[in-house]
């Protein structure tokens, strides 16, 4: 069963490698950005042609959120143009199509679980062209999963989890927003419910939610990483309100996974523990 990984330079990239090596699966192909460029569909269709994939994992996308306020154009050209190109080219090829979403799709701001069948109302362009690129991939492929996450990180890449070590052994207190409140996930986690999918052989095509369990405030996430790490920096919380940024953010942003795990079996790990795991091998 033939994988083609595109965006495998970033940080889920790196953890689909890292997870097809324990799991001995080889038969993955992880092509450059040259290569597996998702903007150029005659690019793509010499992959697709020379790797014959039966599934493709789309990680690649613009994901600095605030930046995006600013760079429209090319956000929506990587988050909804190239996401349909990969769709028309999966189409083509007849592969089935796995791709990565956010939960930025919602506007969060009521304090309940969001369902994959509730209202999407991105509020910054981020969420609004990844919303854009689900929907491209929808009008054009039958055969695919969008697995909306939240709160990305690991040992790869730049992250929340490794931007507060690099911090706290810089600086003797931080400010962290802390009426802000999600669902952490550890990108490693993701990439083996990547597989698992994958693996299940289901043609239950759709939209998922995939992030770890449980849920906390990017204060209490970073004093727990500060915890658990050791480190020793004061933290001190502060409000949306006093901390201004470009892009709105949502307020509560908690993912409801009944759906994922019902349909696939799979069991999803508390995000403290994965938080462990990740502060593990990174030391």
């Amino acid at each position: 069963m033939k994988i083609v990984v595109l965006g495998a330079s970033g940080q889920l990239g790196h953890c689909l490698k890292k997870v097809a090596e324990e799991r001995n699966i080889t038969d993955v192909s992880f092509p450059s950005e040259q290569d597996g460029n998702i903007l150029d569909a005659n690019l793509l269709d010499i992959l697709f042609s020379k790797e014959n994939p039966q599934f493709v994992i789309n990680c690649a996308a613009y994901t600095a959120v605030d930046k995006a306020e600013d760079e429209i154009d090319i956000c929506r050209k990587v988050n909804r143009d190239g996401a349909e190109i990969i769709a028309k080219s999966c189409l083509k090829h007849n592969a089935t199509l796995i791709h990565v979403s956010t939960d930025f799709v919602f506007k969060g701001n009521i304090p309940q679980l969001l369902s994959e069948t509730d209202p999407a109302e991105p509020e910054n362009i981020y969420g609004l062209t990844k919303l854009e690129g689900e929907q491209a991939i929808s009008d054009v492929l039958e055969k695919h999963f969008t697995l909306r996450t939240s709160w990305l990180y690991s040992e790869f890449g730049n992250n929340f989890v490794k931007t507060m070590l690099r911090l706290g052994g810089e600086r003797e207190q931080l400010g962290v927003i802390m009426d802000q409140a999600g669902s952490p996930t550890y990108a490693i986690d993701l990439a083996g419910a990547i597989f698992d999918i994958i693996e299940s052989n289901s043609a239950s095509y759709g939209i998922y939610h995939y992030s770890n369990e449980g849920v906390t405030s990017w204060f209490d996430f970073a004093k727990t990483i500060f915890d658990l790490s050791e480190t020793s920096v004061k933290v001190n919380p502060v409000k949306t309100s006093e901390y201004v940024t470009k892009a709105v953010r949502p307020a509560y942003s908690v993912m409801d996974k009944s759906k994922i795990k019902s349909t696939f079996g799979i069991e999803i790990p508390y995000w403290r523990e994965s938080l462990k795991v990740c502060l593990a091998r990174l030391s």
